[in-house]
């Protein structure tokens, strides 16, 4: 069997095709300087599916019954880099401003709300049982792509992911892996079942979830045009309880919004009481 190659170009017109797709179903805004990375995740796929061009693509899976690839087709175009321990400095006021004074009697809830692959979530979970040891703390990681979701279940990573992670941490929480698995290591069982993975919309939350002390929802909201940044960050804030606080990335910003937060430093809000 001959294989389709993959489109040349992707054509002004049929990027606007996927703009408005992504824009609709996870308010994902993609600007014109994102066609490159458009073409390029997708042109593969569509080569697999001896498609001729992105029109098809997109008309397979926009239509009726076109549910499955796009969901395919969004983890394609959303898998962005992450890695442990990323903009330390929150970590660092976690610890030190917020798990150093809390209360040992009190439940602790954090909500990993754009989770990629895992590496925030067991982060925060080494930080947490480092801190909170034995007490009550869980974790819930949600992201839009199912593919990057299934890899932070597992919990298995390249140890060269894990050069971030502070020794004794690797130490006391990582499993280095033998025979099949060779230069990867497994974040232990304790860790990984204090955090539920699952997937989420942030343009489409839920009514019941948490509530929560911590949510991070770092390096994400800057894919969203303004409209929809409002609206994600109100609709988080709705699950984040009085007190708690909210992490956003380091290059990313609240100032000027409508939402019901107070600046504690830059980067890190908190709900007020």
């Amino acid at each position: 069997m001959i294989v389709a190659q993959p489109p040349v170009t992707l054509t002004a017109e049929e990027l606007k095709l996927f703009q408005a797709l992504f824009k609709q179903h996870i308010g994902l805004h993609l600007s014109e300087g994102k066609k490159a990375l458009v073409a390029a995740r997708l042109a593969k796929r569509i080569a697999e599916l001896e498609l001729a061009s992105f029109r098809d693509y997109h008309r397979l899976i926009a239509g009726p019954g076109g549910e499955r690839e796009r969901q395919y087709a969004i983890d394609l175009v959303t898998t962005n880099e992450t890695y442990f321990f990323r903009e330390t400095k929150h970590f660092d006021f976690l610890r030190q401003r917020i798990l150093a004074q809390w209360p040992s009697s009190q439940p602790f809830r954090v909500w990993s709300a754009a989770s990629s692959s895992g590496e925030e979530a067991y982060s925060l979970a080494m930080l947490l049982h480092d801190q909170l040891g034995e007490r009550d703390w869980s974790i819930f990681g949600s992201d839009i792509s199912q593919r990057v979701l299934a890899r932070a279940r597992r919990g298995l990573y390249p140890m060269a992911r894990g050069e971030k992670i502070p020794p004794d941490y690797l130490k006391r929480y990582c499993l280095r892996g033998q025979g099949e698995y060779t230069g990867q290591f497994l974040v232990s069982k304790p860790l990984r079942e204090r955090i539920t993975f699952s997937q989420l919309n942030l343009t489409a939350l839920p009514q019941r979830l948490g509530p929560f002390d911590l949510v991070l929802l770092r390096n994400v909201i800057i894919y969203f045009d303004l409209q929809t940044k409002i609206n994600v960050v109100n609709n988080v804030v709705r699950h984040l309880r009085p007190g708690g606080y909210l992490f956003v990335g380091h290059s990313e910003s609240l100032h000027g919004m409508p939402v019901a937060l107070e600046t504690v430093v830059p980067s890190v809000y908190r709900k007020p009481l």
